[in-house]
């Protein structure tokens, strides 16, 4: 039966991607990628979808829910495309096989200049823009969130942690309201911080721990958890669970973390996020299938115009 959702996720994916269109904007003299997918009534919500290292904007139409929630839900969906396939966030150390967008790459300006053209053209509600990305695209995330927390209403960070680097210089305009979905058995981002067990792996990484009170500080919420859930284990077979912690917190001021138990360097979904899926879960660890890392981000976004 599984077998079967997971083909109908996918072609339901595949034909909602269908409808994206590729375009490029100037940034500074820089020619810059991205793929839109427009909603059937304008202006509406817009959801910014940020790629991991070695990815493409294309990589999150494919093996992500993004597309198909989009069009179902009616907002409107952009996947930008790093330089050199990477973002350019607060962080300045990588691991020593994978190089970063070229020198002097400013990517807040090039997000916040194509924020400013989905608004100007009608299709992005700029009381409802939000952020969001996986691993180095998660990174990317949290420093647009410090770097212009007056363009987005929300934000939400996949399968990464703070650094030192990116929490000196995070200084918000305003409090948004932050999700983080992070894996205790991420070998590239370590859940307990420092550096994980993967040659891919950088060094300096915060604990999740960590991270979570840094929001929490920021946000003026309570220290501690405001509730703990254990959600249903529907997928036993993927050898991990979920557990939902929320803050107490201003109202808006939201900071709720989905906890993977036993999960790896993964985005949760219902259908597989990678095109060889064994070799990720050697090299990566397993994916949850329990909940769907899009459709859980945009019900915490859709609580915030």
């Amino acid at each position: 039966m599984r077998r079967w959702v997971h083909i109908g996720a996918l072609l339901a994916a595949l034909a909602a991607a269908s409808a994206a269109s590729a375009d490029t904007i100037d940034v500074d003299g820089v020619k810059r990628s991205y793929t839109t997918q427009l909603p059937a009534k304008k202006p509406a919500p817009l959801v910014v979808v940020l790629h991991g290292k070695t990815q493409r904007g294309a990589d999150m139409v494919a093996r992500t829910a993004w597309p198909l929630v989009a069009k179902r839900e009616g907002f409107a969906v952009v996947f930008p495309d790093g330089l050199n396939h990477a973002w350019a966030d607060a962080r300045t150390k990588a691991g020593p096989a994978l190089r970063g967008p070229p020198a002097g790459t400013d990517d807040v300006a090039f997000i916040a200049k194509l924020i400013e053209k989905l608004v100007a053209n009608g299709t992005a509600d700029p009381n409802r823009i939000y952020v969001t990305g996986i691993s180095n695209g998660g990174a990317m995330a949290m420093t647009l969130v410090c770097a212009r927390a007056d363009l987005f209403a929300a934000g939400a960070s996949v399968i990464m942690n703070l650094t030192d680097e990116g929490a000196v210089t995070c200084h918000p305009s305003r409090p948004l309201p932050v999700l983080i979905m992070n894996g205790t058995a991420d070998p590239l981002v370590p859940y307990e911080g420092g550096r994980g067990s993967s040659y891919f792996a950088a060094d300096g990484f915060w604990s999740t721990d960590e991270t979570l009170a840094f929001w929490r500080k920021l946000n003026g919420c309570e220290t501690g958890d405001a509730d703990v859930t254990d959600l249903p284990d529907k997928v036993p077979a993927d050898q991990s669970t979920v557990t939902r912690i929320t803050s107490r917190c201003p109202k808006g001021h939201d900071v709720v973390l989905y906890r993977i138990n036993d999960g790896g360097h993964r985005m949760p979904g219902f259908s597989p996020d990678a095109r060889f899926p064994k070799i990720a879960a050697g090299m990566l660890g397993p994916q949850n299938g329990d909940i769907d890392g899009a459709e859980t981000i945009w019900t915490f976004f859709s609580q915030f115009p």
